[in-house]
């Protein structure tokens, strides 16, 4: 069953509402949108562990699939790893049906091309150091379930989200996370509820990983790239915050650090240069709790 693309009949004269009605309805339908991830916690505690473990071999990738609205939803997540978690860009991918067009208007019938999604996953070398999110939220996209297939098969770790229960998508990922958001407010149209599901859905997926990964310290954006005068001060209050050092020492092991938070933070709380505790960092995995105890990373 499409309950996605259902008519309820509750909307079924909705643009003849008084407007107040009509933008309280599509407020209400927001909102049950994201409270459909209530019920997707435990899926998302699992996508989260697995992806956070494939990926920490520091070489995997992560790798974004969708059409339409689902594949600009991923395109934005995965823009926004590199300046708030400092991943590397070239380990952020996203195939959209359709391409780099497809990010600003439609491109018909790229969702049912099956063979460009394959040969994508192909092009690009899709393995088992990767970890595969794919977005669709009917969870039949050709496009978006072909590229699944083929990177399950190529052995990398698959990770599928989709707006109706029991879906082919679902079944062909290891890791399957449903937001049933059900009928939309205007029949179809799943840039509104499943959309809304679907970035939410993101945005705790990869921030969980990150978490994992130790890109982030006492509740702060360690790894983040301040790349614009305002992040620059960011930067520095959250060294000072963290270490209680000055500004004037903070700024100092931002410099020492090459503007690097993580290494500034071990700078100044291990006492060192930035050698050192570079070294350190590096046999932590990165981790800065890891590397402030003289923890060893293990695999």
């Amino acid at each position: 069953m499409n309950d996605t693309e259902t008519a309820a009949g509750r909307y079924r004269a909705i643009e003849s509402w008084p407007l107040g009605e009509s933008v309280a309805a599509m407020i209400e339908g927001q909102m049950a949108a994201v409270a459909s991830l209530h019920a997707a916690a435990p899926a998302l505690e699992a996508a989260i562990a697995a992806a956070a473990a494939r990926l920490s071999g520091g070489t995997g990738r992560l790798i974004y699939t969708g059409a339409g609205t689902s594949g600009r939803i991923a395109a934005q997540d995965a823009a926004e790893l590199a300046p708030t978690f400092g991943w590397p860009r070239d380990r952020a991918l996203v195939l959209m049906a359709g391409g780099s067009a497809a990010y600003a208007q439609a491109v018909e019938g790229a969702e049912d091309d099956a063979t460009a999604a394959r040969r994508a996953m192909a092009e690009i070398g899709a393995g088992p150091d990767d970890v595969v999110i794919a977005l669709a939220a009917s969870g039949r996209t050709p496009f978006t379930l072909a590229g699944v297939q083929a990177a399950r098969a190529a052995g990398a770790l698959t990770i599928g989200i989709a707006n109706n229960p029991g879906t082919a998508l679902a079944a062909a990922c290891a890791h399957a996370i449903a937001l049933p958001t059900g009928a939309e407010i205007v029949a179809g149209s799943t840039r509104m509820k499943a959309g809304t599901a679907q970035r939410a859905a993101l945005t705790c997926l990869s921030t969980g990983i990150f978490l994992q990964l130790g890109h982030v310290w006492r509740g702060r954006m360690v790894a983040m790239v301040a790349g614009n005068d305002k992040l620059h001060a960011r930067a520095q209050g959250m060294v000072m915050d963290l270490t209680g050092a000055t500004s004037a020492e903070a700024a100092q092991a931002l410099r020492a650090a090459g503007g690097e938070i993580r290494l500034a933070l071990a700078i100044l709380l291990l006492e060192t240069d930035a050698e050192t505790a570079r070294a350190r960092l590096k046999a932590a995995g990165g981790r800065l709790e890891g590397a402030l105890r003289g923890e060893a990373e293990t695999r």
